[in-house]
């Protein structure tokens, strides 16, 4: 087939008019689908009660680990936030069962999830911005809306994907630490996060390092998973990573939420490919 820039009168003259309904047409039909995928998405992370105006409903996930029973428990998550955690784990030196719990009057919110849920809520921004009688004069139009949407998108993907890294102070400082009743012992530390579909903690048992040790003391960087081994300063003490219990469970609607982000960057991709079949056309012609 015949280069836009080398076709005849003719070739041209359809080339421009299918042009013309690609911006008028098409790209309002891709942005109806977004639109209606989003919103899929949205609902799957404000989960509503039984009445519309009910609040969120409490989900209950049981913890499990392929390689170890040490840790065992139950969280529930309402919507962005854990609002109950019920935890056992058993202490690998003398087998001595402690159980904690997320005290009455607490939740811990998921920054993760609440950070995704308004990543999507500002791509239906965008789109919903671009009404069915507003007329696209370029490609270059379209690009920009498309680009900023998969912008939000691919945002939204990366904080429910990549887990921020800390260090083991800042696990130390976080509020999460005073959130159970009776209050942990000064040797456990937690840290809850997401992980692709998946909501995972991690209990760290600690010792003291000594004054007169011989390890060489190298405290360790951040991390979203930290190892046995590794050291950090708290405190007036220099403490080591004993154990690491990690457990997990599955949220079927976050595992939803991750294919919705998924088709719609597609969606947007493709209609960018379109776009740029006709790209000699937008420095001079707008439709």
């Amino acid at each position: 087939m015949a280069t836009v820039m080398a076709a005849t009168a003719a070739e041209r003259a359809v080339l421009e008019e299918e042009f013309r309904w690609l911006l008028h047409d098409e790209v309002h039909a891709v942005l109806r689908q977004l639109q209606d995928i989003l919103k899929e998405a949205s609902l799957r992370f404000t989960l509503p009660g039984s009445g519309t105006e009910g609040p969120t409903k409490q989900e209950n996930f049981i913890l499990g680990s392929c390689g170890t029973d040490q840790v065992k428990g139950v969280l529930t998550l309402q919507g962005d936030a854990l609002s109950q955690a019920d935890v056992n784990l058993k202490m690998p030196r003398n087998n001595q069962l402690l159980h904690f719990a997320f005290r009455e009057d607490k939740q811990w919110k998921l920054q993760q999830i609440q950070d995704a849920r308004n990543h999507v809520s500002q791509a239906i921004y965008l789109l919903a911005n671009r009404e069915e009688s507003y007329q696209f004069r370029t490609g270059a139009e379209v690009l920009k809306l498309m680009d900023a949407v998969m912008l939000q998108l691919t945002r939204a993907r990366n904080r429910l994907t990549t887990p921020a890294t800390l260090t083991l102070p800042e696990i130390a400082a976080s509020g999460l630490t005073r959130m159970f009743a009776p209050a942990l012992p000064s040797d456990l530390l937690v840290n809850v996060y997401i992980s692709l579909n998946k909501l995972c903690l991690t209990v760290y048992q600690l010792h003291v390092l000594q004054p007169n040790s011989t390890k060489n003391f190298r405290p360790a960087g951040g991390a979203v998973l930290h190892s046995p081994g590794a050291m950090f300063e708290w405190g007036a003490q220099r403490l080591e990573v004993s154990h690491v219990h990690k457990v997990e469970c599955v949220i079927p609607w976050l595992n939803d939420a991750l294919v919705f982000f998924t088709v719609s960057l597609q969606l947007c991709q493709q209609l960018k490919d379109k776009i740029s079949v006709f790209s000699s056309y937008w420095s001079y012609r707008p439709f």
